[in-house]
């Protein structure tokens, strides 16, 4: 089982204040506004039980949870910043219920709860239902040293064994700072091959439809769609 190294104080803090000021200075980039299209191609391929309950990490404001629970499935997201959750629920008109759960602000309402605090705080109780994982933020979200420790810390969240759509970007990391963070293959089976069976899904060139990345000085830009199978007793 993979076991979460140890990453300093200062440096769990550091990335938690960075998305804090992303989001009150308004540089979300990363949002999209429409529903991700790798999601909408990809997601039959994960045959994920009609109604289970999907979780979606470092979800932000994210209107692929719309899209999920549209097609009958219960949404679980989790996300650090409350400016993000409350942008959610008030930009897509949804009636909310809002209270505090242990380390966390709880909002939840019409299919869809959002765990607002810190994903290293949640425990496996708080996913017993998830079926399946949708994650297209968080490998690009977090830096090298934090990856490791989010790959380990969701498998001991996940009770059963659940598979995962998940999206990533690469790119010559020496050629621009992240976040998004560059994620390779060989990094992705690094993290995911001892409990998952790792199939390649999808992979396109997007530096052409992305000026913004051009303009920092990129030579290329792919976004990766794996679908992840559990492994039989991969799960916490």
């Amino acid at each position: 089982m993979m076991t979460e190294p140890r990453l300093g104080r200062r440096e769990v803090l550091m990335d938690r204040e960075f998305w804090r000021a992303r989001w009150e200075e308004g540089r979300i980039g990363f949002h999209q506004d429409n529903i991700n299209p790798y999601l909408q191609r990809h997601w039959p391929a994960l045959k994920a039980p009609p109604q289970a309950t999907v979780f979606v990490p470092l979800c932000g404001k994210s209107r692929d949870m719309l899209w999920l629970r549209d097609r009958g499935h219960p949404v679980i997201g989790v996300e650090l910043v409350p400016k993000a959750v409350a942008a959610f629920f008030e930009e897509n008109a949804l009636p909310v219920d809002r209270r505090p759960h242990g380390p966390f602000t709880l909002w939840q309402g019409d299919g869809i709860r959002i765990y607002q605090g810190d994903f290293f705080d949640l425990a496996a109780d708080e996913l017993a239902a998830v079926g399946a994982v949708y994650d297209r933020a968080s490998l690009i979200a977090l830096p090298p040293p934090l990856r490791r420790r989010y790959v380990a810390h969701l498998r001991t969240l996940l009770l059963t064994d659940v598979d995962i759509l998940l999206v990533t970007m690469d790119y010559p990391q020496g050629e621009m700072e992240g976040p998004p963070f560059a994620v390779s293959e060989r990094e992705v089976d690094a993290l995911y091959q001892d409990a998952f069976r790792i199939e390649p899904a999808c992979s396109e060139d997007i530096l052409e439809a992305n000026p913004r990345f051009r303009e920092q000085g990129l030579s290329s830009l792919v976004e990766r769609v794996y679908v992840l199978r559990a492994r039989e007793s991969s799960g916490g």
